[in-house]
């Protein structure tokens, strides 16, 4: 396998609105560029098809993380760059995911998207903020429910002080450091 055909799941967290599926498809468009096989793992389009049925309990979020983690580590061990665009607020839900990628030998960067509560709720791209101010929902992550931030990711970037294409170039950066860009 040439270092172009290595896969590799790279995992954006951060808060609801801090720019890590934008990051994402950036990233994604770069890297296809390049020759690579990218998937994007958008957590929306997962919970709809993937994890119907699930709710935002911290079991069901853990669900949700573990069959997010399951198919990208399956389509990077077949080569595939899967990036991950899905908050997963706990730490222990994240752990468990690169564990199994290290059981199996796959390649898993875990990149913090961290972007204040403060400038998520100004960007509220799909509205989520306003409706929790507003009572119409509650459980949004990093307002009031729990978002564990990652003591030492990979990457962290802050998107409210840089372009989403300087973003996606420091995330380009470390994949080319590590051998799989």
């Amino acid at each position: 396998m040439s270092v172009t055909e290595a896969g590799a799941t790279i995992w954006l967290t951060g808060l609801p609105s801090a720019g890590k599926t934008t990051i994402a498809y950036e990233l994604a468009g770069r890297l296809r560029e390049g020759g690579h096989r990218v998937e994007v793992l958008d957590g929306d389009e997962i919970r709809e098809f993937l994890s119907a049925g699930l709710g935002f309990s911290r079991e069901d979020r853990h669900t949700n993380v573990q069959r997010i983690g399951f198919v990208a580590e399956l389509l990077a061990a077949n080569g595939v760059k899967a990036l991950v665009p899905v908050i997963a607020p706990y730490a222990d839900s994240r752990e468990a995911v690169r564990k199994r990628h290290q059981s199996e030998g796959t390649a898993y960067l875990e990149v913090h998207v961290a972007t204040p509560v403060e400038v998520c709720s100004v960007r509220d791209v799909k509205g989520l903020y306003a409706k929790q101010a507003a009572g119409e929902i509650s459980g949004l992550t990093g307002v009031d429910d729990p978002y564990e931030a990652p003591e030492a990711p990979d990457l962290r970037i802050e998107s409210h002080t840089q372009t989403v294409q300087e973003s996606a170039a420091s995330l380009l950066a470390l994949l080319t450091e590590r051998g799989l860009a």
